[in-house]
């Protein structure tokens, strides 16, 4: 009978009252919205007699008052069943008095929400849900103590399985034993668990999902790592313990982990209502990255992440893009896309046949099912070509010539084609599972021609070759589920380990006071021996004795009893200077130990070194490869042309793409083109030339590298004002983009060198900058109140020009800078004078240096030589001027430098460029500069008109500025781009 029908009878016989919803389940009413809780207005009836049942309404809890009647007593045998009862049990009260027993009257929905809440949170806490401090489960924690407490260390013989799980059943664990086994066997597998905890001897399981071998059969013991990363310190007072289930033992709530075992082997585990997804990590990097924040407690994120740059999956494969590591390390929640390790092996040249060799797997993958569903969408393509062989034998051509034209008309050829190729395998002729001992090897055969890349693709985007793995760090805190990123994690496990720290030596620092009492009591008495002896002699018991040596030599009843324990052979000289000896390491130990108590940095120091010591011990390499990029079947980069464009970025980080011929060539003097529409507020800060396969290194004032090609940037026109920088980089707020370098290769050769605006230059190879993940990394580190703001590649051999906005400028050899690492400040690179700071940076590239020598000679030889290479001067004023190299001698850094060009009052320096490198056939440059205005004002011209002059020239007036401002930034495009004439 259907549930409504069930309504109607009811409804229709008894009148109900409509005051509280009718619930079917316990936990309906919590799970309906208040909204929809109206289509059940209907009440339970008792299972006794529906007739004689009479409304009864329990007080309720909010103090509201009893409806009539429900002070009535129920009939004998209904169960107190009553019409408003809601399946409760009706309670017999006394006229005038409270209820006879302690029987309360409960809405049934209130107490089931109660009820199940309490479930819940039992099962989250007592089962499901692992512990912040240790990581592990109860059931993980029974188990290794257990084990601790048979005695199954490392160096011990393996024991049953059956004999382990038995014990965990009868001592802590009251559950199934199913439960315990299947953890047991978790532990001791090497592809589930990045550092397996147990080592097992026998059939615990394949990657296959075979399943284990019985309890009866399989033996086990500690692996060292768990007995030195989780129960060391154990008998030493580090953490509490509780009673049993039966309170007839004692088990530790936590164990003491000397590093967070939670991110170490991860965990995962479902409860009610709330999930847990926490990947493993490599030894090493965690104790790095723990390293890093007990320095510096307020290290960022980007900061761990130079050190711990992802999960470390124990089977191995290659994680695609760094942006859902990014989100589970600062939320708690990401998704990691991980695929597994392909090689290509060509099986005969002459037919250009060839493999493709599974090596690794993604985590939590099933070998077994993976080549069977290659093999069943390679089988189903089969199967397609034989239903249309059969298509073709049972139609007649005629018909079959209609029936592809009504296919047509419907649209239905290109869904079943794209039905066809989304759900097969085209290319694959044969599959084989050659794994083994040594490792992993699935061979999948190739027809001819077959190209391995698109069959790759294929099974990335069918199979469980490429999967993700979503990570929901969930933990209990307090007693409590919580979701914590990256640093919140390290954070609670360096508080828990500081008390695991404190705990230990408080308790060590008691055994050695108790013991140097002891021992300087025996040192009394062994002074004293004559004495003590006539004292023994004389007196008739061990107690008058004892109380004979505390009146005479002060000593305490503890002191007393061990002085008259002492044998006969500790009585010589020799066992007198052993306890001297103690006595005087004790003193030494407790010194130590209340100096590690009164002094938070010797604990941490204490933690590190503790956790290194585990590193170098237990340290293995990194399984899981790190790739940059995107989770796609197809790379862009291989259908975009690598043709030359322009790149403007304006102060606010807005940037755009565009042809090289957006604009046209125009004469000095004049007003310009706009480049585009501009923000409020905003202008133009970089305008330079690339290609669209380059990698483009994006600086930002905060001393922050990020890099994505230059096609990633949309094209767009000269009137657009560009995408945000935000949406391409993951930029923290506040974060502006101040130098942006393209570069197409990364060479051993290259180097970049930076300057900021307080002065501080620093030369960094260009290979540190190879890997740059999606959220950035530390290109240099920074004094409080200076921002990154040039940054220029270069070589040995070439000559770096700085000036100032005042207009004095430096120029020296580049092989002058040592190259230094990027988490490095540099050097200073100029004396400032007072509310001075650098305003620009280039380098003179080594092929086209004059050599100074010569220039020298020519200078007092011939006069003043205006040959290029030139120094061309831009002022915020509009005015410019070429000054020649040779006019500038080499100077140090760190020095006040030459005066380079005049300026007028109020207006500074805006750029410096080195020019003369491409001469036309004249002998002229064929460099061309843009000068954006604040307004975004884009002004064209080329070099050779602009006038050469002195050192202390005031320059010609080169773009004006009537309603455009000032100069905002100046950029120079060699000959190379093409240009097309025009207004």
């Amino acid at each position: 009978m259907g549930l409504s029908t069930v309504l109607r009878l009811i409804s229709s016989s008894v009148s109900l009252p409509r005051s509280r919803p009718f619930i079917f389940f316990p936990c309906l009413s919590t799970l309906l919205p208040s909204s929809r809780r109206g289509f059940v207005d209907l009440r339970p009836l008792s299972t006794a007699s529906r007739s004689s049942a009479l409304p009864l309404r329990s007080k309720r809890r909010d103090g509201e008052e009893e409806a009539p009647g429900a002070a009535r007593e129920g009939k004998a045998g209904d169960g107190g069943g009553g019409e408003g009862s809601n399946g409760g049990l009706m309670v017999k009260e006394r006229s005038g008095g409270p209820p006879e027993g302690r029987i309360l009257p409960v809405e049934l929905h209130e107490e089931a929400k109660e009820a199940y809440m309490a479930y819940a949170m039992s099962v989250l806490v007592g089962r499901a849900l692992p512990d912040v401090r240790d990581g592990l489960k109860p059931v993980h924690r029974r188990i290794l103590y257990a084990m601790y407490e048979l005695g199954l260390s490392s160096r011990k013989p393996f024991k049953k399985c059956a004999r382990i799980v038995g014990e965990v059943l009868g001592k802590f664990h009251p559950h199934g034993d199913t439960a315990v086994y299947d953890s047991l066997v978790r532990m001791a597998q090497d592809f589930s668990l990045r550092y397996p905890l147990v080592n097992g001897h026998g059939n615990f399981g394949s990657i296959d999902a075979d399943p284990p071998a019985a309890m009866r059969y399989t033996e086990c013991r500690l692996e060292a790592v768990t007995e030195a990363m989780l129960l060391t310190d154990l008998e030493l007072n580090t953490v509490d313990f509780v009673p049993n289930f039966d309170n007839s033992q004692k088990e530790p709530s936590l164990l003491p982990a000397r590093i967070p075992n939670l991110l170490l082997n991860g965990s995962s585990g479902i409860a009610v209502g709330m999930a847990t997804n926490i990947p493993p990590h490599n030894l090493g990097e965690l104790v790095d990255a723990l390293s890093v924040l007990i320095h510096n407690p307020e290290a960022t994120l980007q900061e761990l992440l130079e050190y711990m740059p992802g999960p470390d999956f124990p089977t191995g494969g290659i994680i695609m893009g760094n942006s859902g590591i990014l989100d589970a390390y600062r939320s708690g929640r990401g998704r990691i896309i991980v695929r597994g390790k392909t090689d290509v092996e060509y099986l005969d040249e002459k037919t250009k046949r060839s493999s493709i060799i599974i090596k690794e797997i993604p985590y939590q993958t099933n070998k077994s099912a993976l080549v069977e569903r290659i093999a069943e969408l390679v089988e189903d393509k089969a199967i397609f070509l034989f239903a249309t062989l059969c298509l073709f034998y049972f139609l007649k051509w005629s018909n079959y010539r209609k029936i592809c034209a009504l296919s047509c008309s419907l649209k239905l050829h290109s869904f079943w084609s794209h039905l066809h190729y989304s759900t097969t395998l085209d290319g694959i002729s044969d599959i084989r599972d050659e794994s083994d001992r040594s490792g992993m090897r699935i061979v999948i055969e190739l027809k001819r021609g077959s190209d391995p890349s698109i069959v790759l693709n294929n099974l990335y985007r069918l199979t469980a070759l490429q999967s993700s793995f979503s990570c929901n760090m969930v933990g209990i805190l307090d007693g409590q589920p919580k979701l914590m990123g990256l640093k919140e994690l390290l954070q609670v496990f360096l508080n828990f380990r500081c008390s695991v720290i404190e705990r230990r030596a408080r308790f060590k620092l008691s055994q050695a006071l108790e013991r140097q009492h002891i021992v300087e009591g025996i040192i009394v008495g062994l002074d004293n021996l004559d004495a003590i002896i006539n004292i023994i002699r004389e007196t008739s018991g061990n107690r008058v004795a004892t109380a004979a040596l505390v009146k005479e030599f002060g000593l305490s009843e503890k002191q007393a009893e061990a002085l008259l324990d002492i044998t006969l052979r500790k009585l010589t000289f020799l066992e007198r200077k052993r306890f001297v000896d103690e006595a005087e390491s004790l003193s030494g130990q407790i010194s130590k130990l209340n100096e590690l108590l009164s002094s938070t940095k010797l604990m941490f120091q204490l933690i590190e070194q503790e956790a290194i010591e585990l590193k170098n011990r237990f340290g293995t390499p990194r399984c899981t490869l790190l790739e940059d990029g995107g989770c796609g079947q197809l790379e862009d980069i291989d259908v975009i042309p690598n043709e030359e464009m322009l790149l403007t970025l304006s102060e606010k980080g807005y940037v755009k793409r565009m042809k090289p011929n957006t604009f046209n060539l125009q004469h000095r003097g004049t007003i310009g083109k706009s480049v585009g529409k501009m923000r409020v507020n905003d202008s133009m800060s970089e305008f330079i030339v690339c290609h669209t396969h380059d990698h483009i290194l994006y600086f930002s004032d905060q001393g922050i590298v990020y890099s994505a090609r230059a096609y990633r940037i949309p094209e767009c026109s000269r009137t657009a004002a560009g995408i945000p920088l935000v949406q391409l980089l993951s930029l923290s707020e506040g974060e502006r983009i101040t130098s942006i370098i393209p570069v197409s290769e990364f060479a051993e050769d290259q180097y970049l060198i930076m300057l900021t605006v307080n002065g501080y230059i620093k030369k960094v190879s260009l290979n540190a900058f190879s890997a740059i993940r999606a959220p950035g990394i530390i290109a240099i580190q920074l004094v409080p109140g200076d921002e990154l703001k040039w940054v220029r590649r270069c070589a040995d051999d070439d000559l770096v020009a700085i000036a100032s906005q005042n207009g004095m400028v430096i120029v020296n050899y580049c092989n002058k800078l040592r190259a230094l690492g990027r988490r490095t400040k540099g050097v200073i690179s100029m004396k400032l004078k007072r509310r001075d700071k650098m305003a620009s940076m280039d380098i003179i590239p080594a092929p086209m240096q004059k050599d100074l020598q010569k220039l020298s000679e020519s200078l007092s030889g011939r006069g003043k030589d205006i040959g290029p290479p030139w120094l061309l001067f831009v002022s915020e004023s509009g005015h410019g001027k070429r000054v020649p190299l040779s006019a500038f001698r080499l100077s140090s850094f760190r020095r006040v430098g030459l005066i380079g060009c005049k300026l007028l009052p109020d207006y500074r320096l805006a750029a410096v460029f080195v020019v003369g490198f491409s001469l036309s056939e004249g002998g002229e440059s064929d460099e061309q500069v843009v000068l954006v205005s604040q307004s975004g004002t884009v002004n064209r011209i080329k070099v050779c008109d602009i006038s050469i002059q002195s050192r202390t020239g005031r320059g010609v007036l080169l773009m004006r500025l009537d309603y455009a401002g000032k100069i905002q930034s100046a950029s120079l495009i060699s000959a190379s781009v093409n240009e097309v004439n025009g207004d």
